[in-house]
């Protein structure tokens, strides 16, 4: 690109000095031609009045010399008599006497000027001037070649300039094509400076924000495989307590078997999501169907996901108080009895009390209490989920995806960005009992037309089971 640059930088401005150059220099040299004859023809007017005035050679010669014109200024005097060197052709210097005529024209040796002088006695004397060759072409070669020396400095610096504004543009070009490659092989951290012309300043920013977007996308389905592998704990913990009640009957070390594959599938393929991508600084992890919690405002609007938070929590702990009578846990649920709409759907609200949940059963050995509770203050919901396991010794690595101690850390991440989502946030402390306390707060989603004023608060209590 460089080269054809150049070439047509070369192309056009040779054309251009050209186009000037050539009607420049014929017009140098009509002036310089056109000056010579007129010098020429001022010294011959000149001597004309001497002329009238006396015939004298000598008085000639003297008024010859003060105009400079020694050598090519000739007078010839009616009595043919010559005063210089004639180089007058003689069919000229007849019309020139015998008729009277002022004649200036061009001849082989160069130009000649006739002025004929009528002196007293009608007699005609005529004043021949001669410019040669060289006289009419002097400076003319000095202004072509000063002329030509501009034109080529001129051609080398639009050369110049094309190819320094060339190599600009091909360097963007060659950067931007190398970041495409080093992409489309995988480096997912691959930028650009988007530098050069406009349109490729916008090439780059183009780019940058296609590599930003597919490294948030690849993110985000990884991410969406881990929470979804996740979520299938539930029902394998089901699957777990099952078995375990079947103890001793000819199918339970086949079932047991069998949980303990799928458990360990469901690792691997969280282990396998979690594997850290070459994504850019921005590539955050979330859920296929949601935007990034920095850029979500708080709360949906009225079209958004929307459920009562309180009856789908009610639901899935009666799901899990099943297998806490399974396993002698107690299990207290307190529920308020206001509207609690929060701007998610039903499954993610179950996801993060499947999460929440399933974390007691997984890392709290068998009969340990537990208790929910949904509290509902002016603008927001609460989940409270506490136990009286051995707690959470590091709250703040436990909100890190993917580093808690023992497990995979995702179900603290699921119950964490869902309640960013939604504007709210989450807290891990520990319980009177010396548990884990986790509180999620929900932003209350926005009112429809069609809701009323909530009733006062009333609030249910009590212990699903207690063995």
């Amino acid at each position: 690109m460089r080269r054809s640059l150049a070439g047509v930088a070369l192309a056009v401005t040779s054309m251009v000095a050209l186009s000037f150059l050539i009607p420049l220099a014929a017009l140098v040299m009509s002036l310089v031609k056109a000056q010579s004859v007129t010098a020429a023809e001022q010294r011959a007017a000149a001597l004309a009045p001497v002329l009238t005035l006396t015939t004298d050679p000598s008085a000639l010669r003297e008024s010859t010399a003060s105009l400079d014109a020694t050598e090519h200024l000739v007078v010839h005097l009616p009595d043919d008599r010559v005063l210089g060197s004639s180089h007058a052709p003689a069919e000229l210097l007849q019309r020139a006497q015998q008729g009277r005529e002022s004649i200036s024209q061009q001849i082989p040796s160069g130009w000649i000027c006739l002025q004929p002088v009528v002196l007293p006695g009608d007699q005609v004397a005529v004043i021949e001037n001669f410019v040669p060759e060289k006289e009419l072409t002097r400076g003319v070669k000095a202004s072509w070649a000063v002329m030509s020396l501009l034109a080529v400095g001129l051609i080398g610096g639009s050369v110049l300039v094309a190819d320094r504004l060339g190599a600009k543009v091909v360097r963007s070009s060659k950067r931007l094509a190398q970041a495409s490659r080093a992409l489309g092989q995988g480096n997912l951290d691959t930028r650009v400076d988007p530098m050069g012309p406009k349109e490729l300043r916008d090439a780059g920013v183009a780019f940058n924000a296609m590599a930003h977007r597919m490294t948030e996308l690849l993110a985000v389905e990884r991410e969406l495989v881990a929470d979804l592998s996740h979520r299938l704990r539930t029902p394998l913990t089901a699957l777990q307590l099952a078995s375990e009640r079947m103890a001793g009957s000819p199918e339970s070390a086949r079932v047991e078997a069998a949980v303990r594959e799928l458990e360990t599938e469901l690792q691997a393929i969280i282990t396998a999501a979690r594997t850290p991508l070459a994504v850019g600084p921005m590539g955050h992890g979330m859920r296929g169907d949601e935007t990034s919690t920095a850029d979500r405002p708080t709360g949906a609007g009225p079209s958004g996901p929307r459920c009562e938070a309180a009856d789908v929590i009610r639901r899935r702990t009666a799901f899990w108080s099943v297998l806490a009578e399974q396993q002698n846990r107690p299990c207290s649920l307190e529920l308020t009895e206001e509207p609690a709409p929060v701007s998610l759907s039903d499954d993610d609200i179950a996801a993060v009390v499947d999460a929440l949940i399933g974390n007691v059963f997984r890392h709290t050995p068998p009969g340990t209490p537990f208790g929910v509770r949904v509290l509902r203050s002016a603008q927001a919901v609460e989940l409270v989920v506490e136990d009286a396991g051995p707690g959470i010794p590091e709250p703040d690595r436990a909100l890190s995806r993917g580093s808690s101690t023992g497990s995979s850390g995702l179900g603290l991440d699921i119950a964490r960005r869902a309640a960013a989502v939604t504007g709210g946030s989450m807290d891990i402390a520990r319980g009177p009992n010396g548990g884990a306390h986790i509180t999620v707060v929900f932003a209350l989603a926005p009112p429809l037309l069609s809701e009323r004023r909530p009733r006062a608060s009333r609030r249910r209590t009590g212990w699903l089971h207690r063995r």
